[in-house]
């Protein structure tokens, strides 16, 4: 594609500024599967606590995207830069990113079976340090402690994204990345999850969403990147893209 992403002023003087990272950036990111070009120099800077909507179609690459981030086996990143709060993770393993605090909530949510929902967030806090009480993430998700004794597989899916999420925060955490959260979920569940992102975001830590639901996302969002096979096509606010249909329409059908 040689389309040329589209800066808002602001945004083109914000990546500009210095050399430096900010609290979280990632730069130049060029990621494969197999030997197919998935992620594009893609590059991008956040502050602390803010709320990213990684956006685009299906297949777009934003899934690939958060999983560079996160340094899962695959997609291989084979070139870039990824910095949070002054350390660079572009050369760790999946686990050490983890230790670093990048939490991936993916999006089957891993539950793991046979594990009631206390035990699954137990589990959680055994390797590296604690991030959240399990008194905070309860006050936070009032519906997971009517249930912390339930098997966390049977929970309905709107909990169970909860659990997930509740899982990220009870380690140490400083990168929440979130993939379709709401995917299946009732408006009124979508609503508990919006609200407790929130409160996630009132707490410092720093969010990137990537949600088919463009608009839902927008709206909880500070800015928004927008991926085209792999590309960035769009860096800028969340509200630019609510405010222009022809951008949502060219690169997000909606």
């Amino acid at each position: 594609m040689n389309a040329v992403a589209k800066t808002t002023e602001f945004e083109e003087a914000a990546d500009n500024s210095a050399d430096a990272p900010g609290y979280f950036s990632c730069k130049g990111l060029n990621s494969y599967y197999g030997d197919s070009f998935i992620v594009q120099d893609v590059s991008f800077d956040m502050k602390e606590g803010e709320i990213l909507a990684l956006l685009g179609r299906n297949g777009a690459g934003k899934t690939s995207t958060l999983r560079s981030i996160a340094r899962a086996s695959a997609p291989e990143l084979r070139s870039g830069e990824i910095w949070l709060d002054g350390q660079s993770l572009h050369d760790k393993k999946d686990f050490e990113a983890a230790l670093a605090g990048i939490q991936l909530v993916q999006e089957d949510r891993c539950i793991i079976q046979g594990l009631s929902v206390q035990e699954n967030l137990e589990l959680a806090t055994i390797s590296g340090a604690a991030g959240w009480d399990f008194e905070r993430i309860y006050t936070l998700f009032p519906r997971l402690k009517e249930r912390r004794k339930q098997e966390g597989t049977t929970l309905s899916g709107g909990e169970q994204q909860m659990l997930a999420i509740a899982r990220a925060l009870a380690r140490d955490i400083k990168l929440l990345l979130l993939d379709e959260p709401y995917e299946g979920l009732a408006p009124v569940v979508r609503q508990d999850i919006e609200k407790a992102l929130i409160e996630v975001r009132e707490a410092g830590i720093t969010t990137i969403l990537v949600e088919q639901n463009a608009v839902a996302a927008l709206r909880l969002a500070d800015r928004a990147i927008i991926l085209d096979t792999g590309e960035v096509v769009f860096r800028g606010t969340a509200k630019e893209v609510l405010d222009d249909e022809a951008l949502r329409h060219e690169y997000l059908a909606i």
